[in-house]
């Protein structure tokens, strides 16, 4: 199923909305499409002058890929400059995630990007594509072709080019929907590189670890097309409590800063009873 399809959704009355995915190598539903369809009910809510500038989600239960997902929307307010909309996701189980997204009206301002990404990478065209999903295209950056992170970057850098399988069109709502659903891809893979257990081999690594997403931030900064080639730079920022902060900034082909995603991530080593 590609990604246009994934963010297709049904309306089932006022500010209800049911979507569709396919299934996961893993089983369960792939944050990033609840993310991501969570993302377009709202938006079907909302004028086309007010494009999203961020959203706030909360995983809750593990979902289910047999099943539909079906948003509820609440329209919490709708201002002059900016608006705010609640979405449940809900399955047979209850619900799954709750987000809060705002959108803005486009304003005009000075644009300061303070961020750059790191200098003298490898393009996606020449790196070996790596990716579990149809819906997008992955090129993972070799550690060693990133240059060393300072001390606000945090540890355990992820770093890939990423953009979607099919061309998603100019509608912002859904290029930003688009961007959501890989955002989610790499948080993770930036918590176990920082963790102690990395040092072990991969083989007996990833049978070892059970990893899950608890929260999901995103910050829209400039227009985007997420079906373009995009830098995804992540680095772990601390690890308590089972819990790792993931933070990561995205750049355009170009260099240009588009948004910056924070995600905390649950990972227990299976083997340590105490966790």
């Amino acid at each position: 199923m590609d990604l246009r399809s994934i963010l297709d959704l049904e309306s089932h009355g006022r500010d209800v909305y049911v979507g569709i995915g396919p299934r996961y190598p893993w089983g369960g539903l792939y944050g990033g499409q609840i993310v991501a369809q969570a993302l377009m009910a709202a938006a079907h809510t909302v004028s086309d002058e007010m494009p999203v500038h961020s959203l706030r989600a909360y995983f809750i239960r593990r979902g289910d890929h047999d099943e539909p997902v079906r948003y509820e929307v609440d329209r919490i307010r709708d201002g002059r400059s900016f608006t705010t909309r609640r979405v449940v996701a809900r399955q047979a189980v209850g619900a799954i995630l709750n987000l809060e997204a705002s959108f803005q009206r486009d304003e005009g301002s000075a644009d300061v990007e303070t961020l750059a990404p790191p200098p003298e990478l490898p393009t996606p065209d020449l790196l070996e594509p790596s990716s579990w999903s149809a819906a997008f295209e992955r090129a993972f950056v070799p550690a060693d072709r990133v240059s060393p992170a300072a001390e606000r970057d945090g540890r355990g850098r992820a770093t890939a080019w990423l953009r979607t399988t099919e061309p998603i069109g100019g509608d912002r709502f859904r290029q930003a929907a688009a961007l959501a659903y890989m955002s989610d891809d790499l948080p993770t893979d930036a918590v176990v590189q920082a963790h102690p257990v990395r040092s072990e081999p991969d083989e007996t690594l990833y049978k070892a670890l059970f990893t899950a997403s608890l929260d999901h931030t995103i910050w829209f900064h400039r227009p985007l097309a997420a079906d373009r080639w995009h830098l995804h730079d992540f680095t772990c920022h601390t690890f308590v409590g089972g819990r790792g902060l993931s933070l990561g900034q995205i750049f355009a082909l170009d260099g240009t800063h588009v948004a910056t995603v924070a995600q905390e991530v649950l990972l227990r080593d299976t083997r340590d009873r105490t966790s």
